[in-house]
């Protein structure tokens, strides 16, 4: 099942959105799909996005073609989480929780960020996106389909703004179900479970 207008698909020339559905009678709640999909198309460096309703939380994942050694991740963690505090603090309110882990997979390490949807925004998503990208930019694995149009450029800040009002709807609005958004070779699926 494909989600989204077909002409704006069709103007795309870096990628394609998808909505598949592991149970057919769901419907998916396009408010977290496009939410999702415009992570996922703002911040390259960001292979997966998950929503889990049972702790109302979003998962990012940040995939690196090497394995860190134990220093660095430990290091880029602790920056990470006061990093987000001081930007909660500037912002007058608190994080309720913030959880940083690494999982590897041969060669491969998965850096994995979750946070509650409560406390989380479109700055602090740039702020960990850059993060990454300043700490392991050498071997953060990111979406190379992205042109510098001006198009595309356009499109890129539409979707910022947009992640804004998502999150903020997406505050009031607890989602029922589990979705999960994964770039795949310059296109991004969003998965219901």
């Amino acid at each position: 099942m494909t989600i989204g207008n077909t002409d704006e698909r069709k103007e795309r020339k870096w990628g394609e959105y998808f909505m598949i559905g592991f149970h057919r009678e769901k419907k998916p709640d396009m408010q977290g799909v496009n939410l999702f999909v415009s992570i996922l198309v703002c911040y390259p460096e960001i292979s997966t996005v998950n929503y889990e309703p049972e702790h109302d939380t979003i998962h990012f994942t940040f995939a690196m073609n090497a394995i860190p050694n134990k220093l660095d991740y430990e290091r880029v963690g602790h920056l990470l989480q006061e990093s987000i505090l001081t930007y909660h603090s500037l912002e007058g309110y608190k994080a309720r929780r913030i959880e940083v882990y690494l999982e590897g997979q041969g060669h491969t390490a998965f850096f994995n960020i979750v946070r509650d949807v409560q406390s989380i925004s479109r700055g602090e998503i740039s702020l960990i996106t850059a993060l990454m990208r300043d700490n392991f930019g050498d071997i953060l694995m990111t979406d190379p389909g992205q042109d510098d149009s001006d198009d595309v450029e356009a499109d890129i800040i539409a979707h910022e703004d947009a992640i804004d009002h998502m999150i903020h709807t997406l505050k009031h609005t607890r989602l029922k179900s589990r979705l999960v958004g994964i770039r795949e070779e310059g296109r991004v699926l969003v998965f219901n479970k």
